[in-house]
């Protein structure tokens, strides 16, 4: 067995007496697409910050290709492509500038540059906007920009930090039809996220809460841990269809979800069962169907199924 791109063994990062992330271990294998999943606050940047060498573990271990980010500072940032939350273009230098910018800084050799530029305007789909100022582009396009910058010199991991925060649905798809490219060509991703659906588009995944792995495992491992008949309800007023099954003695739990209320029971429901919830209900509950568990489903069932 090889050993893993990332191996992160028992990381811990305090600051003061607040515990940011608590003894974390993870292996991520190389040519992977890693998913770190989980809201605001749940330790997701302390985290990919100490593997880009910019925090201090305060106890454990990360090792980036086998060096350590304690020790092996400028040999990992030299492999290592990293896009932050904020990521710094310049506002007032246009795509090619900011580009030819950052393959400066990484010291891209001129005889690969234009290669390189070639490649990345391909996949960015961003070749007929390189005369125009970042300050002047869609949010979906400084993505873009903000990724072939942290690709200019082809690393061999890259390490995203919320990539999709704030795009729009059709740019978040096509950033992550562009990461699925990238991973195609070889390259190790590890990403994080608090958009729940994007789990699915991982090779294997991490849910993160209040600093700890909660779950962990391919998509479809990690959503069948979730053990409970689970359906899909409809209903006129979908809050008080919550509150009315929140006091049947055989759910286990209720989440909204959109225009519909994901209900979980400790057993499944026989036919007579809905047809008396629905007289019970006033005839609120109009429609009922069984769920597969999505990622959030299994998010809210391992931190205890915190209201929405």
């Amino acid at each position: 067995m090889s050993d893993p791109a990332l191996n992160i063994i028992n990381f811990s990062k305090n600051y003061g007496s607040r515990v940011a992330v608590d003894r974390v271990s993870l292996r991520v294998k190389e040519g992977e697409l890693f998913g770190l999943i989980g809201p605001d606050g749940a330790g997701k940047t302390s985290l990919i910050r100490a593997i880009c060498t910019l925090l201090k573990p305060t106890g454990g271990q990360i090792l980036v290709n086998g060096l350590d980010v304690a020790r092996d500072i400028f040999a990992i940032r030299s492999i290592l492509g990293y896009m932050p939350q904020r990521f710094s273009l310049y506002p007032d230098l246009t795509v090619e500038q900011n580009l030819k910018f950052f393959a400066d800084v990484f010291k891209v050799p001129e005889a690969e540059r234009e290669k390189r530029l070639a490649q990345l305007y391909k996949f960015s789909r961003l070749a007929p906007f390189k005369d125009r100022q970042a300050a002047a582009l869609s949010g979906g396009m400084k993505q873009k920009l903000a990724l072939s910058c942290a690709l200019i010199h082809t690393p061999e991991i890259l390490v995203l930090d919320e990539p999709t925060f704030g795009v729009d649905p059709v740019s978040r798809e096509e950033f992550w039809e562009i990461l699925a490219e990238i991973r195609r060509e070889g390259t190790t991703i590890f990403v994080s996220t608090a958009y729940m659906d994007e789990a699915d588009r991982c090779d294997r995944v991490a849910l993160m809460h209040l600093g700890k792995i909660i779950a962990s495992g391919t998509p479809v491992q990690v959503k069948a841990q979730y053990r409970f008949p689970l359906f899909r309800v409809t209903g006129k007023q979908l809050r008080q269809l919550r509150e009315f099954f929140d006091r049947q003695p055989a759910v286990h739990n209720t989440q909204l979800f959109g225009e519909a209320v994901h209900v979980s029971f400790t057993e499944a429901p026989a036919p007579g069962d809905w047809q008396r919830w629905v007289r019970a209900s006033g005839e609120n509950l109009q429609k009922w169907s069984p769920q597969q568990p999505t990622m959030e489903d299994v998010f809210m069932e391992n931190i205890g199924g915190e209201s929405q």
